[in-house]
């Protein structure tokens, strides 16, 4: 019994031994794996501070063209004001023009009488005249009315 004592501790120590051995491989490949991390950390590190540096960059890029494109468009802002009161000046002189259109041809349309009463007067007067030059070449004997004094 004493043999299995010693078989049982022997053995105890040999798998103690073993789990050393297994534990310090786990524990090197533990260290070897946190080293690269170790690596891998400060490479993203330095990454992130660029990324750090051009982000700011960016940021500060972008601001000054948002700064530029509010001073373009408040520059617009008067441009487009002045485009409004051009078009509502144009507006302004078509509704005149509209408005002494329309007068022009009411006082047309009325004048239209007028002129039509002159017209008819003048070939009343046109005929009387006629008429009468006639009347007074039959008088003094002569059928030609231009050519009455060279009988």
């Amino acid at each position: 019994m004493e043999i299995i004592l010693y078989l049982s501790v022997a053995l105890i120590a040999i798998a103690f031994a073993v789990l050393v051995v297994f534990i310090s491989r786990t524990l090197k490949s533990l260290q070897q794996t946190l080293t690269n991390v170790a690596g891998t950390v400060d490479g993203l590190e330095k990454q992130l501070d660029g990324v750090t540096k051009e982000t700011t960059e960016l940021l500060h890029k972008t601001n000054r063209l948002a700064e530029d494109v509010q001073h373009k468009s408040e520059s617009l802002n008067s441009l487009f004001q002045s485009v409004r009161e051009i078009g509502d000046s144009i507006s302004n002189v078509s509704h005149s023009v509209k408005t002494v259109s329309g007068r022009i041809a009411r006082e047309g349309e009325r004048q239209s009488e007028k002129v039509s009463q002159v017209v008819q007067w003048s070939n009343a007067a046109m005929d009387i005249w006629e008429k009468w030059k006639r009347k007074n070449n039959k008088m003094d004997g002569t059928t030609d009315p231009i050519n009455r004094g060279g009988r």
